[in-house]
């Protein structure tokens, strides 16, 4: 739990309710948690979606890892306190967004069930939706399109996920993918189906 250090402040509410942002949006807001191992191919799964959500007429926005660590979280490393400090921002932030009626897509290795499940625990009844993008450590290796993986095979970095740091994986995830046997579009397209099924958009 982070502490509260500002004092003498007053939560305002707005005059514009989130149904009312809703309405105008046509849908209500929702956090789609993208989490999975490094090149497990969450970041391209969720601008996929993104994309085809946006030709749909929805709301949307990608929050993505590496993106936010160059701007909101550039002064966190990857040991386990800036590993949850990253992800409660993310949550703060994907929250703001959720609440103004946009759906909101995270792309985060998030390894720890833990501040995911933090996360999940700030928002309302069926606006966290995990999503599990399923890719073997083999598979992972395998792509590794960044070159991580070698560099932490070959001791050039230290705590990387999966090598000698855990990912702990999700155990009631919204929607699991299937990333090994999956191509992108044919990925995307199941979590469409998802959240029509569920009528979030």
């Amino acid at each position: 739990m982070t502490e509260q250090k500002a004092t003498n402040i007053t939560w305002h509410e707005s005059s514009v309710s989130k149904e009312d942002r809703a309405k105008l949006n046509g849908h209500g807001g929702a956090v789609l948690w993208f989490t999975g191992l490094s090149a497990s191919g969450k970041s391209t799964v969720a601008n996929t979606v993104d994309h085809k959500l946006h030709a749909l007429g929805k709301h949307t926005y990608v929050l993505d890892g590496d993106n936010v660590r160059h701007g909101l979280n550039k002064n966190l490393g990857f040991s386990a306190e800036d590993r949850a400090e990253n992800i409660r921002r993310i949550g703060e932030v994907a929250k703001l967004f959720a609440d103004a009626g946009v759906v909101t897509l995270t792309a985060f290795i998030s390894p720890y069930k833990s501040d995911r499940d933090a996360v999940r625990e700030l928002l309302g009844e069926g606006e966290f939706i995990e999503i599990y993008v399923n890719a073997s450590l083999e598979t992972c290796e395998a792509r590794d399109p960044k070159g991580l993986y070698a560099k932490a095979r070959a001791g050039e970095i230290k705590g990387f996920t999966g090598i000698d740091d855990p990912y702990e994986a999700p155990e009631n995830a919204e929607l699991i993918l299937d990333a090994d046997n999956k191509g992108i579009d044919a990925l995307a397209d199941d979590v469409i189906a998802f959240l029509s099924e569920k009528g979030i958009v």
